[in-house]
């Protein structure tokens, strides 16, 4: 028997627990990317059951289909267009109305519909008892009790779509919301004018009627677009309509209409859902007196996110120093492989130099993504936006705006798309600007090797108060632009707090891996190539006149020792190898360091040094600051590569060799701000770009670079001054 394949679409509120679903029915069999012609992300999952296979689309989290927002654009499109096979509601069982009214609008659609009642346990915790028959038999649409976070209910969840989608009775067209007699007697009309005029409508012609009542724009230009002639018609028809319910209501129908779909809400939750005798006391309630309170509260939050940073550092020190042994053992074996000459130059100097020192802090990635990973999933996202509500008003701004910021600490791509749920396009833009400031994974590796090697034991505190700093000047920028170039007035926060929930170890293990996988594809694309070219840009030209000859003295020195050698006893023969190792190693270090500034490279590097003197960094700073533009990680390939570091197999073997070129802690910490601060790389440019426009672009990149520079310049200057080096 052949297989059949089944489509199957989730839908449901934001933190109603629809992608703990998704993640527990398709596990790691998932494909991310995004929705064709918009930025919103796709989530695809395939799944085998019963002789059936499931492809399960995640679609983005909404509280209605009323098209205001990208995401409800997007998920009425595929509902209308696509027209999956079943339409699984992810339902908030501890909060039913709010989430009964997108499930109204879905059963407009006239879709195949099955009710999943998640979070089960957390309504019962409250008091609240549902009677599922009851609904079920009341809009007459299969309902499933689930708990995500437990996995419960989930073959069965399966096992009901599949008999769903197998079934001959088509979608119920019955139980619809019934609205007041005035409504329903413009729906009739107009859907029987429909008919008469177009026959055969794109669509479900009583839905579109109460599309058009409710002044549709999308649906208007599909009309149309479909029929221009007979869809002018019936838009005349439909604002006759509109017109005569505005007079008789004194409302616009689409205000009226959504009342009275509240009205058949409220009247089907008198009939479903009773509160037990004995109400069991809100944690998630008692939990925010203590973490969202107006004194400790933020003092609490400061110190989630410093041990955040700390863990990070210290946690991921132990498999980046597995790593990075592996990466110089590998570097070892294929220099003692191949003969001298300008192929093992390649693999060891570039190849394995430059992505070896930024995949050995995978690590120090996987752990920020999961703290992250954590605090969305346990809901204390949120919270960290309401804390910073207060502080976000100052820039003129409300919390809601912090979650993307918050965001940028993983990557600034999606925390840039994650801005376009600000109502407000000053508010977007605004937030779009100040993001980059937030100081995304991709700048941990440059941290972590400046602050390792010249900080120590404080490396973990060095790196929060750059992130810190960051946060700061957001905020201090954010003000000036909101009094200069955004004016506006300040938006009222109104954001729902999610009950807190037990996160499940599956669901944070594919955050943390859909999130790292990115960084791992960087290695083999942008931080490959762009090792390739500055190891290229670093050796050639290959004839280049040295002011010694090493050749000779290399020979010199060896000849020296072996004479030495023949006469010595054990010990001190031992020393003679070491010493004239040394010698040698010291010498080998000298010419390339010669040769590497008459190359190409070095002469960009002399050529831009001036610019970066006055900060503390040195040539080789500057050009892996340059090569930054592509991706921040090439910023460490970059100092791998002109530092010689993959020739080394000593730990932090990058670390010393910046303290051998002369790199202080203060001209480190300047490295590090101007690194935090400075043009973004090239994927949030264009991330930039397309969520406002190329002058905006613009100005991020110069602004940011400018602010970078003067930071750097009092951070380096400033700590002269005051006697530090």
């Amino acid at each position: 028997m052949p297989i059949k394949c089944l489509v199957i679409a989730l839908a449901g509120n934001p933190n109603a627990g629809k992608t703990t679903v998704f993640n527990n029915l398709t596990g790691t069999r998932q494909k991310v990317g995004n929705w064709p012609g918009v930025t919103v992300e796709k989530k695809e999952g395939h799944v085998s059951r019963n002789g059936y296979d499931l492809t399960i689309v995640d679609l983005p989290g909404t509280y209605s289909l009323t098209p205001f927002s990208i995401e409800e654009v997007v998920a009425r499109n595929y509902l209308l267009d696509e027209r999956p096979d079943v339409v699984i509601d992810i339902i908030d069982a501890s909060n039913l109305e709010r989430s009964l009214y997108l499930a109204t609008q879905i059963r407009e659609l006239d879709c195949k519909v099955l009710f999943a009642l998640n979070m089960a346990d957390i309504a019962g915790s409250r008091g609240t008892k549902i009677d599922a028959p009851k609904l079920s038999e009341l809009l007459d649409v299969p309902v499933v009790f689930t708990v995500g976070n437990r996995k419960e209910g989930m073959d069965d969840l399966l096992q009901q779509a599949i008999e769903l989608a197998e079934s001959a009775t088509p979608a119920a067209r019955t139980r619809q919301v019934k609205y007041s007699h005035d409504i329903e007697e413009a729906i009739g009309r107009l859907q029987e004018f429909m008919e008469m005029k177009a026959g055969g409508m794109p669509y479900d012609t009583r839905w579109m009627a109460i599309k058009l009542l409710e002044d549709d724009k999308i649906v208007k230009e599909r009309l149309v677009a479909a029929a221009p002639e007979t869809g002018r018609q019936i838009l005349q028809a439909a604002q006759a309509l509109r017109t005569h319910l505005t007079q008789r209501f004194d409302e616009d129908p689409q205000i009226v209409m959504t009342d009275e779909r509240y009205g058949f809400i409220a009247g089907i939750i008198r009939e479903v859902q009773s509160a037990t005798v004995q109400q069991r006391v809100d944690i998630s309630r008692n939990i925010d007196l203590v973490l969202t309170h107006r004194l400790f509260g933020f003092p609490i939050f400061v110190f989630f996110i410093w041990a955040m940073f700390q863990l990070t550092f210290t946690l991921g020190e132990y498999p980046v120093q597995w790593i990075g042994a592996g990466v110089d053992g590998l570097s070892g074996a294929v220099g003692a492989a191949l003969p001298e000459g300008i192929l093992r130059s390649l693999l060891v100097d570039g190849v394995v130099a430059g992505v070896g020192s930024v995949i050995k802090f995978l690590p120090n990635i996987l752990v920020l993504f999961f703290c992250i990973a954590l605090f969305e999933d346990t809901g204390y996202m949120a919270r960290s936006a309401f804390l910073m509500d207060r502080i976000m008003h100052l820039i003129g701004l409300h919390g809601k705006s912090f979650i993307p910021m918050l965001m940028g600490f993983g990557c600034n791509v999606p925390a840039i798309m994650a801005a376009r749920t600000l109502e407000s396009e000053k508010d977007r833009i605004l937030t779009i600007l100040i993001t980059p400031f937030m100081s995304c994974s991709a700048k941990l590796p440059v941290y972590v090797i400046l602050a390792g090697a010249f900080f120590g034991a404080q490396a973990g505190t060095v790196i929060f108060g750059i992130y810190l700093l960051g946060v700061v000047l957001s905020i201090v920028t954010g003000r000036i632009f909101r009094s200069t170039l955004l004016k506006g007035a300040d938006a009222p926060f109104v954001m729902e707090l999610p009950p807190y929930r037990m996160p499940m170890a599956k669901s944070l293990l594919i955050h943390m891996w859909d999130r790292s996988k990115l960084f791992l594809q960087k290695m083999g694309k942008v931080i490959l190539v762009g090792s390739i070219v500055i190891w290229s840009l670093s050796n050639f030209p290959r004839d280049v006149a040295t002011s010694r000859d090493y050749a000779a003295e290399i020979a010199r020195v060896t000849a020296t020792a072996d004479s030495q050698k023949a006469t010595a006893d054990g010990s001190e023969r031992r020393r003679i190898e070491e010493q004239a190792a040394q010698a040698v190693s010291d010498l080998r270090r000298e010419q390339m360091a010669e040769q590497t500034r008459q190359s190409y490279i070095g002469r960009i590097g002399r050529f831009v040094a001036p610019i970066f003197a006055p900060l503390g960094i040195d040539w080789q700073g500057g050009v892996a600051l340059l090569s930054g533009f592509v991706a921040k990680e090439i910023v460490v390939s970059t100092l791998g590569v002109l530092h010689a570091a993959g020739e080394s197999d000593e730990e932090g073997a990058l670390g010393k060799a910046l303290i051998a070129a002369g790199m202080t802690p203060l001209s480190a910490l300047s490295m590090m701000v101007f690194v935090l601060l400075y043009l973004p790389c090239l994927a949030t440019t264009a991330a930039i770009r397309r969520e406002t426009s190329t002058r905006w672009m613009v100005f991020s990149i110069g602004y940011s670079t400018a602010v970078a520079w003067g930071m750097a310049f009092v951070v380096y200057q400033g700590g002269r001054l005051f006697g530090f080096s």
